[in-house]
């Protein structure tokens, strides 16, 4: 899938890599052409996919993205949500929401990431011992 050229690809994982310095939440993006079904639960079946509910301290979140379609969801793990205000994700999405719009893809989700990464760190500071549990890969999925 060439959604992302190999220079986007590799800024989203730096920031991948740099949300994921501070924190041992886990974070990963995901995204597809077309989503058949309501956005969220997408994004949730994907978490499952991805292995993102094994994560140590169920801290995870996921930035999900199906471009054709032009819908986008980030959700977190049991951990992170129920430490984070409830309108915390719908905030997320609005600062990511504002690069979309203008067809900066590749600038929205760094924004997401950063903000996740920082309510992370917040929350579930980085660990000496601590494993990188979750590919920071994008993961490029079909789309039906």
């Amino acid at each position: 899938m060439s959604i992302f050229n190999e220079e986007e690809q590799q800024r989203i994982r730096q920031a991948i890599e740099d949300a994921e310095k501070h924190t041992s939440g886990q974070i990963r993006v995901c995204i597809e052409k077309t989503c058949s079904e309501d956005v969220l639960d997408r994004a949730a079946k994907y978490f499952h996919q991805l292995g993102m509910h094994k994560t140590k301290l169920r801290n995870g979140v996921l930035i999900y993205l199906a471009t054709v379609d032009r819908k986008f969801a980030i959700i977190g793990d049991r951990g992170l949500n129920k430490l984070v205000s409830e309108n915390f994700w719908d905030e997320t999405k609005e600062d990511m929401l504002n690069h979309f719009k203008y067809g900066d893809l590749v600038e929205g989700i760094v924004t997401g990431l950063k903000i996740a990464g920082d309510h992370l760190q917040k929350y579930f500071p980085h660990k000496p011992d601590g494993a990188n549990e979750l590919s920071d890969d994008i993961a490029f999925m079909d789309g039906d």
